[in-house]
This record gives structure tokens, sequence and C-alpha cells, in this order.
């Protein structure tokens, strides 16, 4: 079976440095991989990689059998990635935010009130600006914005950040039913008790490379 992300000898630029020096990788449909390893190793550099954000110097990289060297832009409708940043419009309210971005990929009115409900946000956030939010209010409606996107391939970069205790616990619990439905998702994490519990596979990043 082909998997859904290969990476094999992946060299990245960024400013002139190589971010990633010759990373290789493989994650198949279903499973939750764990990226572990220091600060400046080069675990986002490669969910950018994957994610078709950051271009690939040398090397061969795929996501759902496109080659994200030629066909970057067709390999990103398949992905979505959240990473430090929400990626929310402030003046937008929960439901708006998430309708846009469902409306990307055509998601219907129940799978976008779905996708809200799922995160805890229907009743009296669903109509709130995304600037009037808490910090774990705005990860879970950009978590929201994800599920309603339906990608294949979920990138998500210290994904349990700004939330509490049960936030953790329901996106722990969205990941598994994502990857239960044949989803692959990769996860950058320093909080490695639960990432550990939470992933098929741990592979560690150092110095720009898969070890």
């Amino acid at each position: 079976m082909e998997p859904t992300i290969e990476c094999v000898d992946v060299v990245a630029v960024m400013g002139g440095f190589p971010v990633l020096a010759g990373a290789s990788l493989r994650a198949d449909a279903g499973e939750i991989l764990l990226l572990q390893g220091p600060n400046g190793a080069g675990k986002t550099s490669l969910l950018r990689v994957v994610a078709g954000l950051l271009p690939v110097h040398r090397g061969e990289a795929r996501v759902m059998g496109i080659d994200l060297v030629a066909e970057p832009r067709r390999a990103r409708t398949h992905v979505g990635m959240l990473g430090h940043a929400n990626g929310l419009y402030g003046d937008l309210t929960v439901t708006e935010n998430v309708g846009f971005w469902g409306s990307t990929v055509g998601a219907t009115a129940a799978e976008i009130e779905a996708a809200i409900s799922r995160m805890g946000l229907a009743e009296r956030l669903a109509d709130v600006p995304a600037r009037k939010l808490s910090a774990g209010q705005k990860r879970r409606t950009a978590l929201a914005c994800l599920i309603a996107r339906r990608a294949g391939v979920w990138l998500l970069d210290e994904p349990h950040s700004g939330l509490d205790a049960v936030g953790r616990d329901e996106l722990d619990a969205v990941l598994r039913q994502a990857a239960a439905a044949g989803a692959t998702i990769v996860i950058s994490s320093h909080e490695l008790d639960r990432g550990t519990k939470l992933a098929d596979r741990v592979l560690t990043v150092r110095g720009g490379m898969c070890l």
C-alpha cells in the first residue's frame, strides 16, 4: 500500500540555511505519528514541507501520491495544518471562521455545525468574534476549522497549546476519531507523556534529520 506521506532525503533551505538536511519520513493512512526533538531540530520545517509551504531543495516528497516538488499547490488541498498561529479572522465569528474554512472543501452547513459542536463552541461562543476569544477558545475554533476541512492529512504543531485539561482530552479524542476514519496525523509536541500515549509511532528529529 502506498504511504500517505513519504519524504526521502529531503533538504529544505530558509534564508540560505538548511533547516532540513536529508530528512526521511513515512506515514500511512490511519496512523498518528509524533515528532519529538529539541527546539530548532527541524520539526516545524518538516511539517511545512509536507504541507507544501516550504519548497523541497533536494530529495523526494509526496502526499497522497502527489509530488510536492512538482505540484505543491495540488497537494495542499489534501492537507490541514495547524501551527502556532491559529489562522483565524478576528472580525469573523466562530461560526463564520469555521464556515469559511469548511467552504473551501464544500462542507455542508450540518458538517460545519458538527465541527463547532465537537469542539464545545456551539452554545455561547458560536456568534462571538474571534478577537474576543481567550487563547484556549481560539485554539478550539482553529481545531473546529480543521475538522470542517475534512483533510486526509492533519499536521499539528504543538496542538495542545492554550488548551485546558478538558480541551486536551477532547482534542485527543478528535484525533483518534479522525485516524480511525482514515486520516493520517502528524504531531509535533514537547508533551511527550501525552503524545506517546496518543501516537502509534514516535520519530525523533534532530539536526534537520529524522532518527
